[in-house]
């Protein structure tokens, strides 16, 4: 029996990986197409090395390749920018904000009255005022929460906007495409997401998986137990899966190891050609974490000073933000910090339909001003905002309009719906400008007049930040060629 070696992984899910096992001894008539066993492996060798070059091909300018990690600090319902970063003081009674507005570090830029901390520090960021698409099916939030971490569209896009629960032929997460192109080099989570799941109503976790590439390339999840409000749910972390148990020392589970690779040494020589198969890859991997600790102490909030994590804010939010800083210094490729909350939800949630001054002024404003500010001063004095880049965004935006329904849904007169048409996005690090404003909105924050920014081109930049191509191909669950992302990076952010 021979089988003819075709495109990448044509009859695997997981369109990544190597040739197993079974596929090597299929090949016993190969030889009389003049493929050796030897050049068989060496054409995968080169083909996997192509990928890999293919990942920089076309590079270069403003920002290319200054980030080692990502910073993902989502903020999941749709934040009204009119509230915080965007205040429109000269628009109608139902369009300004019921804040007032207040001086930054950058002239002639204001927020309003709920960021202060924010307000003092802009100076060390990149604002983008003008966050802009037209919506397909892109109303409410599952759907354009898939299209910010994927950057595609699905076909199957109810009338509410809401999608079916995650599934093997998703797009994948970014981060998930991150660390396939790019894995950490130290013996460290490549991949986390905390401290809750994306999610709209019953729909949990589209757009935060792996997808197509297989559950090997899924985000660690730190999902700690514990209700929403629950704002001390971060001093109960559990990470058992980084443990080893009490009865299995270090130097033990070293001592298996070698034997494994005693009994591997002897292996015929098909078996030993493969030995470096994503499986053993992984085990390594694992083992690894597990005895270097490294994770575990990357996890252990009480190793800071009160006195910082009291600046975080002793919040859901605050702690993991200040989480998150302590896995990328440990060597995490790629954190997402998604708000705490779930999208459609009241009491600190985003979706701002009813009571919107009210919740902003008391909940949600106070904790991402904390939060942010902290996270972003905290990551610049320890040098760090060299090659990290922290992006700040949300699905879309709120309308300018209260009182009036965009997307189906009831709104109070002190309440905004959705509006993906304008909003803004925070960007600091890894070269982007410091105290930049990229873009305007016009005179009601309805639209963008200059400069606008599709969320696909933010996702670009990310890529292009990591010496990554854009439109890298990468092949999905039935073995077809797609782009990273179609869209290009947006390098104006880029000093």
């Amino acid at each position: 029996m021979f089988r003819i070696i075709g495109p990448r992984a044509k009859d695997l899910c997981d369109a990544h990986l190597r040739p197993t096992r079974r596929d090597i001894l299929r090949v016993g008539g190969a030889g009389m197409l003049g493929l050796s066993l030897g050049s068989l492996l060496k054409l995968k060798s080169v083909q996997a090395a192509g990928e890999a070059a293919s990942a920089a091909a076309v590079g270069g300018g403003p920002g290319w390749n200054k980030a080692k990690s990502i910073l993902m600090v989502y903020l999941q319902g749709g934040p009204s920018h009119l509230d915080l970063w965007d205040p429109k003081p000269d628009a109608a009674e139902n369009i300004r904000s019921g804040f007032k507005n207040i001086g930054t570090k950058i002239p002639g830029v204001h927020f309003t009255e709920i960021l202060p901390k924010l307000a003092q520090i802009n100076d060390r960021f990149t604002m983008i005022r003008s966050m802009s698409y037209t919506p397909n099916g892109l109303f409410n939030h599952t759907a354009a929460i898939y299209q910010m971490m994927t950057g595609y569209t699905t076909d199957k896009v109810s009338p509410s906007g809401q999608l079916e629960p995650p599934n093997a032929q998703d797009f994948p997460n970014f981060g998930s495409q991150i660390v396939r192109l790019r894995p950490p080099t130290e013996p460290m989570l490549p991949f986390v997401m905390l401290p809750r799941p994306l999610q709209e109503s019953n729909v949990v976790g589209k757009g935060g998986t792996a997808g197509f590439l297989g559950k090997a390339f899924d985000p660690y999840t730190l999902f700690p137990d514990g209700d929403d409000m629950d704002m001390a749910k971060m001093d109960r972390i559990k990470v058992d899966d980084l443990k080893m148990r009490p009865d299995v020392f270090a130097v033990r589970l070293q001592r298996r190891a070698k034997l494994r690779e005693l009994i591997n040494a002897q292996m015929p020589a098909v078996e030993k050609a493969v030995e470096k198969e994503n499986l053993d890859e992984y085990y390594q991997r694992a083992m690894s974490l597990v005895t270097s600790g490294r994770a575990r102490d990357a996890f252990d909030l009480g190793r800071e000073e009160n006195a910082l994590r009291d600046k975080y804010g002793r919040t859901t939010f605050g702690q993991s933000c200040l989480l998150a800083r302590r896995l990328l210094e440990a060597g995490t490729r790629v954190v997402e910090v998604v708000w705490p909350k779930i999208a459609n939800s009241d009491n600190h949630s985003w979706d701002h339909h009813s009571d919107l001054t009210k919740r902003m002024r008391d909940q949600s404003g106070p904790m991402l001003d904390t939060g942010l500010s902290a996270l972003i001063e905290d990551m610049d004095n320890r040098g760090m905002l060299e090659d990290t880049l922290v992006v700040c965004i949300g699905e879309f935006g709120r309308s300018p309009q209260k009182g009036v329904s965009t997307s189906g849904n009831s709104n109070s007169a002190d309440g905004r719906d959705h509006w993906p048409y304008c909003y803004t996005a925070v960007l600091a690090g890894a070269g982007t400008k410091r105290g930049y404003v990229h873009g305007k909105s016009d005179a009601t924050g309805s639209s963008a007049l200059e400069n606008p920014v599709h969320p696909t081109e933010i996702l670009a930049t990310i890529y292009h930040s990591l010496g990554i191509h854009p439109e890298t191909i990468v092949y999905n669950h039935l073995n077809q060629p797609r782009e990273l992302v179609k869209a290009q990076a947006a390098t104006a952010l880029f000093a």
